[in-house]
C-alpha cells in the first residue's frame, strides 16, 4: 500500500551513488530512476521505522503484524482505537496475565470504554491470629464476570465476545460464569 504513493521520490537517487564519469552516461541516467521508483518505499518506510513500532501512530494494516509480535490476539469485531491500545498495553497485559487484574483490564479492552467490567474471585489467601477462623471467599471455586455496557448495543454480542476473549486469558483450571447487561445512559 505505501508502495503505491504516486511521484515519491527517492531520498538518495542512486545516480548519484555512481563515480562521476558514469553519473554523465545517458542510458544510466533514463534507465537508474526507475530502480529509484522500486527503492523510494522502501527508504520511506525505514526513515520512519519508529512511527510503524508505535502502535498510535502504526498505519492500520500494520496492527495485524504489531499484534502477532507481542502475541495478542485482535478481534476482528473491535474499533481500530481498541486494536491499538490493546496492542500498546500488551506488555502490562502479559505481566498481569491470570489474575484478576489482568483479566478485568483484558475484558476491559475487548468491552470497551462505556463498559463496567467486574471480576469477582472465589477464593483467596489470608492468615489469622486464631485457629479454626473462618476462611476468605467461596466453597464454590470460579470466577465471576460481570460486564454493564452504558447506552445501548447488542448484549448477545458482546457476551459473545467477553466470553471469547475470557477463554483466552482466564486460566483453564478454573470455572466461569459471564454475565453481561444493558443499563440506560443516565443511570
Amino acid at each position: 500500500m505505501r508502495g503505491m504513493v504516486s511521484q515519491l521520490l527517492s531520498p538518495v537517487p542512486t545516480i548519484t551513488r555512481l563515480p562521476a564519469i558514469l553519473q554523465e552516461d545517458e542510458f544510466l541516467g533514463r534507465a537508474l530512476p526507475a530502480f529509484d521508483d522500486l527503492i523510494a518505499p522502501v527508504y520511506s518506510t525505514l526513515d520512519n521505522l519508529e512511527a510503524y513500532m508505535r502502535p498510535a501512530y502504526a498505519p492500520a494494516d500494520f496492527l495485524e503484524m504489531l499484534a502477532g509480535w507481542v502475541d495478542v490476539a485482535v478481534d476482528e469485531e473491535w474499533t481500530e482505537e481498541q486494536r491499538r491500545r490493546s496492542v500498546a498495553d500488551a506488555a502490562g497485559l502479559h505481566r498481569q496475565v491470570g489474575t484478576v487484574g489482568g483479566i478485568r483490564d483484558a475484558l476491559q479492552l475487548a468491552a470497551g470504554p462505556a463498559a463496567s467490567v467486574v471480576v469477582e474471585e472465589s477464593g483467596g489467601t489470608a492468615w489469622s491470629t486464631e485457629p479454626g477462623a473462618p476462611l476468605p471467599g467461596s466453597d464454590d471455586v470460579g470466577l465471576v464476570i460481570t460486564v454493564t455496557v452504558t447506552g445501548g448495543g447488542d448484549p448477545a454480542d458482546l457476551a459473545r465476545r467477553v466470553e471469547r476473549l475470557a477463554t483466552g486469558v482466564v486460566p483453564a483450571y478454573l470455572p466461569m460464569r459471564v454475565t453481561v447487561s444493558v443499563a440506560e445512559a443516565g443511570s
